[in-house]
């Protein structure tokens, strides 16, 4: 949502967003073709004017299906930012040695598995396995974009994994089905084990009751409480494919909501700086 607003929260310094994504400029970096969605344009200066406003220091852009596996639009990015951003990636069969250290000298740390429906479903699950097999040598994590009904689909598969594990947008568990719906306890479970992260972004995605979203508050507490130094926070710019775009500061706002500032600390600043390798 385009907005001027500045959020009434103010942020800590070396604040992350560890979720962002970044289309165009397309002259430059074309969507592939087959893509599941055309995007608007939303280039890195969009992205710096966005946390201008916000009071964010530091980020980490996720790649979409926008592009598949072509990450450059992503890298060029990053090239830009003198180190205060990074990039989870996606790859496919194709990459090798080459070319995942091309990812990694150009700042990214982890790579994306989708599972949700619209965006193309289950992958190729003996890629996903080999992929984190390889990444897992590299200090890299493995990140997780699911539909609410995978996590108990998939939960065998999940709790394979022994290498960092970052599930995005709280599972996206829909909030009407309450605290105690099976996909949510099971993500709750999966929170108490050392490799598992978890992003309390997307409340605008879970949310039922709209803008500004606080239903989607008690959620983002509890998987807080359960595992405080393995949660993320993230704005999801520029919010693909949603119900209600919201105006970021509002979701800026939701934050005291989540946590004390010790906690808060933790999600915001600590927390992103141990797992993406910032100064």
């Amino acid at each position: 949502m385009a907005s001027a607003r500045r959020p009434t929260f103010l942020l800590p310094p070396g604040t992350c967003d560890t979720h962002v994504h970044i289309w165009g400029p397309f002259d430059r970096y074309p969507v592939a073709k087959g893509a599941p969605y055309t995007p608007p344009e939303r280039n890195r200066d969009d992205l710096v004017a966005l946390h201008a406003r916000l009071g964010v220091q530091r980020a980490v852009i996720v790649q979409t299906t926008v592009y598949k596996s072509d990450n450059r639009a992503m890298l060029d990015a990053i090239a830009t930012s003198n180190g205060a951003w990074r990039g989870v990636a996606l790859v496919d069969e194709t990459f090798g040695d080459a070319e995942y250290k091309v990812l990694h000298d150009g700042g990214v740390r982890g790579v994306r598995f989708g599972f949700v429906k619209h965006l193309g479903g289950v992958p190729d699950l003996a890629l996903v396995r080999r992929t984190t097999d390889r990444i897992a040598e590299m200090g890299w994590h493995l990140v997780l974009h699911l539909d609410a009904a995978n996590i108990p689909e998939f939960e065998e598969l999940l709790r394979s994994f022994t290498l960092p594990v970052v599930i995005d947008h709280m599972g996206r568990v829909p909030v009407q089905d309450g605290l105690e719906q099976a996909p949510f306890r099971i993500l709750l479970d999966l929170m108490r084990r050392p490799n598992f992260w978890v992003k309390v972004s997307g409340s605008e995605r879970i949310s039922a009751a709209g803008p500004p979203f606080r239903d989607a508050i008690p959620f983002a507490r509890k998987l807080i409480e359960a595992a405080p130094d393995r949660t993320l926070w993230g704005t999801d710019w520029p919010h693909p494919n949603v119900r209600w775009e919201p105006d970021e500061a509002d979701l800026v706002d939701l934050l005291p909501e989540f946590g004390d500032a010790v906690a808060l600390r933790r999600l915001l600043v600590d927390n992103p700086a141990r797992l993406y390798g910032f100064a």
